[in-house]
C-alpha cells in the first residue's frame, strides 16, 4: 500500500515538472508573499506570460473598452467586448465560434449599451449586466433572450432608485446576485423568475478614530458638510461549486475587502493568516500607486484556492482557504505579462488569463512547476489527502526554503496524523503560533497519557516502600520495647 502511495505521488511531481514551464529570470514582475513580520519573501515565478490575444488575433477586429471575462468549466470563453457593445464567444481551442451584438425582444432588434459584467452558467444560459441600460439580459448560448431582469420593484428599495448592474453571477437554482451602482445595502439578489427578494453581504460600516475625533470637535456646520460615513459598493462577484458567492469592496478602511457569503448571507471567509485577505500589506501612503490595494475582481480557483485582482498596481493575489497569501505577482507596464488597467481575471484549465482593458488584450499565464507544486499541494490538502500534501510541500521547500506557508501546510498535516512533536517543529518554522499552540497541547496531553502508567507504577511502589518501612519500623520498634521489658 505505501509502494503504491510513493508511487502515485512520484507519477504527480513528475507529471508536475515535466508539464510546467521553469520560471523564467525575465518574467516583468517579481513574486513574492509576507511573513509573519509582514516583509514581502520573494518567490519563484508562480505564472509566465504565455502569449497575449487581441481582437486582431481573433480576427473579429480590435477589442474596445472590455470589461469583463468568463470561462465555462469546459473551456469555453466569453469576452464581453463593451466599447463594441458585443459578445464573443470562443470555444476552448480559442476559436471564436460567434459573436452576439443584438438579441430579439417583442419583435424588435435590440442592442447591449456599455455592458460591464458577464455570467454563464452550467446550462450555457448568458447573463449579460447591461449597464446603460439598467437591466440583466439572459440569454440562451446562441444569443436567443430567455428574460430579461430591471426595474426592481420592493418596499426597501428607495423611491429614486436606478437599476444600474455592474457585474452579474447564478447559482444552480437560477437565483442571480447583482452588483448595481450606488448599492451600499449590499448585493441584489433575484429568484428565477427574475424578481428582486433582498440584499445579501451587507457592508459594515467602518470609522477610523480620527475621524470620530474629527466629527466630535466639529461644529454643526463643519459636520453638515462632512462626508456620511456610509458603506462601500461590492466591485465583483463570483459563485464556488457549493453556491458560496465570492465578492470583493473597495473600502480602503476595512481589512474585510474579501468576503465569502453563505446562502444566508453571512462571510464565511476564513482568515486565519498573519493577516487578512486584502491584496497588499504594506504599500506607500503617498505618490503614485499608494494607498491599500483596490481588489476589482475575484476568481475561485477550486481547490480550496482563490485569486483576487488588485487594479491600483495591477497585481493578482492567491489565497488558500485559510485565507492566507500563497503568492503575489504582476506589476504595470508595456511588456508582455503585466498591465495597463486590468480588469477582469479567469481561469481556463490550469492557466490564468487577464483582460487589460487599457490594452484592449487578454494576457495568458501557464504555471510554472513551482506554481503546479504549490497549487497540487495546496488542493492536496483541501481534500484531506495529508500524506500526498506533505510530500509535495517537502518538493516545494526544495525549491524555496523561506516559503512559510509549506512549513504550516507540512505542519497541519503532520497534525491531522496525528504526528504532534513533528508538527510542533514546521509550525516553529512557519512562524505559526496558533497551531503550535495546538500541536503542543495536543503533544502535552500525548506525553501525560504515555507516562501515566509509569508514573502511577513508580507512585504505587514508593507507596508500598513507604508503607513497608513503616510497618518494619513499628515491629522493631515493639520488639524492642519487649526486651527493654
Amino acid at each position: 500500500m505505501k509502494l503504491t502511495k510513493a508511487l502515485v505521488l512520484a507519477a504527480i511531481i513528475s507529471m508536475l515538472a515535466a508539464a510546467a514551464p521553469a520560471a523564467s529570470a525575465a518574467t516583468p514582475y517579481e513574486a513574492y508573499t509576507y511573513n509573519f513580520y509582514e516583509e514581502s519573501v520573494p518567490l519563484p515565478a508562480p505564472y509566465v506570460p504565455e502569449k497575449a490575444v487581441s481582437g486582431q488575433s481573433l480576427g473579429v477586429g480590435s477589442f474596445n473598452q472590455p470589461n469583463d471575462i468568463f470561462v465555462t468549466e469546459d473551456g469555453f470563453i466569453y469576452i464581453l467586448d463593451s466599447g463594441n457593445a458585443r459578445v464573443i464567444v470562443l470555444d476552448n481551442q480559442w476559436q471564436v465560434l460567434r459573436t452576439i451584438d443584438g438579441f430579439e425582444m417583442d419583435g424588435q432588434e435590440n442592442k447591449f449599451a456599455n455592458p460591464s459584467g458577464i455570467f454563464v452558467s452550467e446550462k450555457k444560459e448568458i447573463y449579460v449586466a447591461d449597464t446603460d441600460k439598467g437591466r440583466v439580459v439572459v440569454l440562451t448560448s446562441d444569443g436567443q433572450l430567455i428574460r430579461v431582469v430591471d426595474n426592481p420593484q420592493s418596499e426597501i428599495l428607495p423611491p429614486d432608485f436606478k437599476f444600474v448592474p455592474l457585474k452579474v453571477t447564478a447559482d444552480r437554482a437560477g437565483r442571480v446576485f447583482v452588483v448595481s451602482r450606488g448599492m451600499y445595502e449590499g448585493i441584489m439578489q433575484f429568484d428565477e423568475n427574475g424578481k428582486f427578494i433582498g440584499y445579501v453581504g451587507t457592508i459594515k460600516v467602518t470609522v477610523s478614530p480620527a475621524d470620530r475625533l474629527w466629527r466630535a470637535l466639529a461644529t454643526d456646520a463643519q459636520q453638515a458638510q462632512m462626508q456620511l460615513f456610509i458603506p462601500t459598493e461590492f466591485a465583483s462577484v463570483d459563485i464556488d461549486r457549493k453556491g458560496f458567492v465570492y465578492a470583493t469592496t473597495v473600502d480602503i478602511n476595512s481589512t474585510e475587502t474579501i468576503k465569502r457569503l453563505n446562502p444566508s448571507g453571512q462571510d464565511v471567509l476564513k482568515r486565519f493568516g498573519h493577516f487578512p485577505p486584502r491584496g497588499d500589506i504594506r504599500y506607500r501612503i503617498l505618490g503614485n500607486n499608494s494607498g491599500p490595494s483596490k481588489l476589482v475582481d475575484i476568481k475561485v480557483l477550486g481547490g480550496g484556492m482563490y485569486v483576487a485582482l488588485d487594479s491600483l498596481r495591477a497585481r493578482l493575489f492567491t489565497y488558500n482557504d485559510e485565507g492566507e497569501l500563497l503568492y503575489a505577482f504582476g506589476g504595470r507596464g508595456t511588456q508582455l505579462g503585466v498591465f495597463n488597467t486590468p480588469v477582469a481575471v479567469e481561469r481556463v484549465a490550469d492557466k490564468l488569463v487577464v483582460l487589460d482593458r487599457g490594452k484592449n488584450n487578454i494576457v495568458v499565464f501557464a504555471p510554472t512547476r513551482f506554481g503546479k507544486l504549490v497549487s497540487a499541494a495546496t488542493t492536496e490538502h483541501y481534500n484531506g489527502n495529508t500524506d500526498r500534501s506533505v510530500d509535495i510541500w517537502r518538493e516545494v521547500l526544495r525549491m524555496n526554503s523561506n516559503f512559510d506557508i509549506a512549513y504550516r501546510g507540512i505542519g497541519r498535516s503532520l497534525l491531522m496524523q496525528k504526528k504532534n512533536k513533528e508538527a510542533m517543529e514546521y509550525f516553529k518554522l512557519g512562524m505559526d503560533r496558533k497551531y503550535y499552540s495546538t500541536a503542543f497541547k495536543r503533544y502535552r496531553r500525548e506525553v501525560m497519557q504515555e507516562q501515566f502508567g509509569h508514573f502511577m507504577t513508580t507512585l504505587m511502589v514508593l507507596i508500598a516502600a513507604f508503607v513497608a518501612y513503616r510497618i518494619v519500623r513499628k515491629v522493631r520498634v515493639r520488639r524492642s520495647e519487649t526486651r527493654e521489658a
